[in-house]
């Protein structure tokens, strides 16, 4: 395959590359520092099109294929791992079950609007004691007239506190299979619970999300049936796992791009360390690494993109773009010595924000079991 971007291709990369550097870049640390949820820029960002990229024309779109997203996705997050999570949220798990299976009014009321910046979407999977095994989620939907009884504990819920509704997987029917729902905000017995201060991406909200005797109206079971949720979780699994190492690739762009340049300007010795064996060895691995799994994501996406069996690429490129990124944050980090850990330099907000790619879409553990059973199959 090629992978030299095509002409449109550069044109969405180097629009959002301006965006990233002309807006994103400059606020960055002001509002990691904040631990506020970026609204202006997710609202630019809605403005340039970027939630609806991967939709139909018709529904208010782009129609633009998972390589055109990940270029996009992957500048975003050269700029602040914290909008390009929030973004990737409205863009894909926070929407697509509405897109897939929402009905007339929903995709009115709530997806169009989502698509134009106006409503926030979260999604509402992991629990406190389930997180890579989904069938230990214990959220249930009691059948009641005209609607179902939501009850159970979310967590790690991302963009929950801003959500204006939530995709909920939960347990329904008489074999409690997993079964999709929708709950909006407003709705009885939902509550947004305490936020999680985390580790890195501080400028992106987290949350627990209960629910206790939520009604749930049949229109908002975007489930066709009771008990297909899994099945149409694993056909968006792939497409998660891609679009998360391309956001450790636009972070790991970063922080290798602010080593060469402290490298350049640092003196020691009476030169430059960039002209030090040390420093240039390490320099050269990152460079090597972040060449390789470029070369991976684009792999993968290019695989979805053209129809082919891609999930075992998927779990791959998440897996190596993810680890590659966090090892290219910590050299990043030694490169600058004692800068590294100063608070005033962006390289450990990097080396904080990179592990946040390392979680979702699978863990590293969880996608090594998954490449192993695919390839020894």
């Amino acid at each position: 395959m090629d992978f030299e971007p095509s002409v449109e291709q550069k044109a969405v990369r180097d629009a959002f590359a301006r965006f990233a550097d002309q807006r994103i870049a400059p606020q960055a640390a002001a509002l990691d520092e904040a631990r506020a949820f970026p609204r202006a820029l997710f609202g630019e960002l809605a403005a340039l099109g970027l939630f609806g990229m991967r939709y139909p024309e018709e529904v208010g779109g782009s129609g633009m294929a998972l390589t055109e997203f990940c270029l996009a996705l992957e500048e975003i997050a050269r700029g602040s791992m914290s909008l390009a999570g929030a973004a990737a949220m409205q863009s894909l798990m926070g929407t697509k079950f509405l897109h897939m299976l929402g009905n007339a009014d929903i995709v009115e009321r709530l997806f169009k609007p989502a698509l134009a910046g106006e409503k926030i979407g979260a999604i509402c999977m992991t629990e406190p004691d389930a997180g890579s095994d989904l069938g230990s989620i214990a959220t249930v939907a009691k059948k009641v007239d005209g609607g179902y009884l939501l009850d159970g504990q979310k967590t790690w819920i991302t963009s929950a506190p801003v959500a204006d509704f939530f995709t909920v997987f939960a347990r329904a029917g008489e074999e409690k299979k997993l079964t999709i729902f929708l709950v909006e905000k407003h709705f009885a017995g939902i509550t947004v619970g305490r936020e999680i201060h985390k580790m890195g991406v501080w400028a992106l909200p987290t949350s627990e999300v209960a629910f206790s005797g939520c009604f749930v109206p049949d229109s908002h079971r975007l489930s066709k049936e009771e008990g297909d949720g899994e099945a149409h979780l694993r056909k968006t699994l792939a497409e998660i796992r891609i679009i998360t190492g391309a956001m450790a690739l636009g972070v790991a762009r970063a922080a290798l791009a602010e080593a060469v340049r402290y490298a350049g300007e640092r003196k020691q010795f009476g030169k430059p360390i960039d002209r030090f064996q040390a420093i240039q060895m390490k320099l050269a691995g990152m460079a090597t690494g972040l060449e390789a799994a470029t070369h991976l994501v684009r792999y993968a996406a290019w695989l979805r993109d053209s129809g082919r069996p891609h999930h075992k690429e998927a779990a791959m490129c998440k897996l190596f773009a993810t680890e590659t990124a966090a090892g290219i944050c910590d050299q990043a980090a030694r490169v600058l010595a004692s800068y590294g850990y100063a608070m005033e330099y962006p390289v450990q907000r990097y080396l904080r924000d990179v592990r946040f790619t390392l979680i979702g879409g699978g863990t590293s553990e969880i996608l090594k079991l998954i490449i192993a059973k695919e390839v020894t199959s």
